[in-house]
Parts: structure tokens; sequence; C-alpha cells
């Protein structure tokens, strides 16, 4: 019986939680990424930021745009790496057309929630998300606080 090695790049890479504050989240998708092999090590070492990073869809295509992959010294000692270059996404074509037809309503838009290994591949989550409003804003942070009370007085 083996155990897993430790650091194998098992579960979540990054998270882009300023997506989950800003946006509602309609539906949610998983692409993989076509990657380049200085990034995947990048990513074995958790270096990657989905910040500001947003999704382009151009034709019958999906392209990631904005996410850091920080590159590591001692992998790419011969590749000039670029950390915030354009990476293709990697979907189905009925999946593609559903977020195509989903982002030309109005006020929708498609940006990443997460990057993750499944099965030794990275994949990205991605959602359909249309924009909060401010009052939006505060109301989900007064929900999380409630639940967050509610945590607490049933422990007690």
């Amino acid at each position: 019986m083996s155990t897993p090695k430790k650091g194998s790049g098992t579960g979540n890479i990054a998270q882009n939680r300023r997506a989950r504050h800003e946006f509602f989240i309609e539906d949610k998708f998983e692409a993989g990424l076509v990657l380049l092999g200085w990034e995947v090590k990048s990513l074995r070492a958790g270096k990657a930021n989905l910040t500001d990073a947003y999704i382009m869809l151009k034709g019958e295509e999906a392209f990631l745009f904005g996410a850091t992959f920080q590159p590591l010294l001692q992998a790419s000692t011969h590749v000039i790496a670029d950390p915030t270059r354009t990476r293709k996404l990697l979907l189905n074509r009925r999946e593609l057309g559903r977020i195509i037809a989903d982002v030309q309503q109005k006020g929708h838009t498609c940006v990443p929630l997460s990057l993750y290994w499944s099965h030794g591949r990275v994949k990205c989550e991605i959602a359909v998300v249309k924009g909060k409003q401010m009052h939006d804003k505060r109301e989900t942070e007064k929900e999380r606080d409630w639940q967050r009370e509610k945590a607490r007085i049933m422990r007690r």
C-alpha cells in the first residue's frame, strides 16, 4: 500500500475570491488549460494568481487572460517565461456554445473561479456571472455574518 507523495499536486491551486464577492454565479464549467512545462512546475509549487483574470471568447475558442503564474528560478533557466501570457482553455463544443450564448446577454461575463488538480491535470473552474450592485454586496456580507454567528450559537 503506497501513500501519496507529499506535495504531489493534489487539490486546490488558486482561488479567485474577488470574483465570488463581485459577481452572482449563474453557471459553472470545468475547462482544461494548455500549459507549458515551466507553468506546470510553477503550479505544483502553488505560484498562481487569478485575482485580475478574465476569460475572452474569440470565435469558437476561449482564452484565459490576466492569470499570473510566477516562474520558478530553477525550473525556467533556459526559457524566457511570460507570467501573464494568454492561455487557451479546453472546452467541448456544446459547453462553449452555452457559454457564448450566456455571455451575449446584457450584464453577463465569464470569469475563472479556481485552478485545481484533477487526475494529474490542471483544471480551471470557470463561471458565467452577472455583476453585483453595491447593495447586493452588502446583503451578501450580512448573510455571511449571520451564518457565522448562527454557527457560533450552535457550537455552544
